[in-house]
């Protein structure tokens, strides 16, 4: 089942971003480098036409650095990206190197006086209120775990000749691919509160058992990987002691530790997509919705004729 998650000031967010858009230069969209493909909000590109677009792979100190070189590749591919790994460890390279980025997008504005117009924007919890205090070089824009801290935009002055414009955290109304609903869930874009634990836990202890065999038997210490995801949450329950009186396993209890020790790092360097899945998988997403969309038209069509037959008979 596909886990969505689309609060209100979400959708108030998203109207007043295409009402700001057309006075915006550039767009910088932050990315979760873990997901890039499942937290590249698909209204970002349609919001912003063809502006000229930073995509800041945040959270890279947690995500496979082989992958996330594919996944630079794979977004620079798009005509007037430009992407890069970040991580909010190393506020420095952040100060000094979007800056930098946003001027050469940007040249006819840069070899002027007039300040560079910038939009930043991303999913909830992906780091974007860090990075927005690492530019400004002060606490500006409120940070915190939960996804979704920031409510309303707020234009901010770096006085460096880029102005920010902030925007809310914003997911999608429907999230069609349901691996990506999973991945969301799985790196804390979507709250807890939104999703069954074990059901997400075992989505993620099947792709690392497949992916990152390795890393998921020496942190857990694993005797047997060739299981099924129910009896291999079991496995680390019985490792980590997850059990309730009766000897049985505390599932939701072993999902919720297997969920915040990825999110901390502490399986490993994970990705948990590479473009060639997102390729495959947005090829599929396309092929659903066509035939949803053929089927609606059939019906359409049907009803139609139905109502002509009827005026006929009269």
């Amino acid at each position: 089942m596909a886990i969505q998650w689309f609060p209100g000031h979400m959708h108030k967010a998203r109207k007043e971003i295409a009402e700001a858009m057309p006075t915006v230069d550039l767009v910088i969209e932050v990315l979760d480098a873990r997901i890039p493909f499942s937290s590249e909000n698909p209204l970002v590109k349609q919001l912003r036409g063809d502006r000229p677009c930073i995509k800041l792979l945040n959270k890279s100190d947690l995500a496979d650095p082989a992958i996330t070189e594919q996944w630079i590749s794979h977004l620079e591919q798009e005509q007037g990206v430009k992407a890069m790994a970040v991580t909010t460890l190393q506020p420095a390279q952040i100060k000094r190197i979007i800056p930098e980025l946003c001027r050469k997008l940007v040249p006819h504005r840069a070899d002027t006086e007039k300040d560079i117009r910038t939009m930043i924007m991303g999913i909830p919890n992906v780091g974007k209120s860090t990075i927005i205090n690492t530019l400004a070089g002060r606490v500006i824009a409120k940070t915190g775990n939960e996804p979704a801290v920031t409510k309303s935009q707020q234009r901010i002055n770096l006085r460096n000749g880029i102005v920010l414009n902030d925007t809310p955290g914003i997911l999608w109304p429907k999230v069609d691919n349901v691996a990506s609903s999973y991945r969301l869930a799985i790196t804390g874009a979507i709250k807890d509160t939104a999703m069954e634990y074990e059901d997400v836990a075992m989505f993620a202890v099947g792709y690392l058992r497949d992916a990152y065999p390795a890393e998921l038997q020496l942190r857990y210490k694993l005797k047997d990987l060739d299981l099924e995801e129910l009896p291999l949450l079991e496995a680390i329950g019985i490792n980590r002691g997850a059990r309730r009186p009766g000897g049985y396993i505390d599932l939701h209890k072993v999902s919720e530790l297997l969920l915040h020790e990825y999110r901390s790092g502490k399986i490993g360097l994970l990705t948990l997509e590479t473009p060639a899945m997102a390729i495959a998988e947005q090829a599929e997403v396309e092929r659903m919705l066509a035939e949803k969309e053929a089927l609606r038209q059939e019906q359409l069509e049907a009803e139609k004729r139905k109502r002509s037959g009827v005026r006929h008979n009269d």
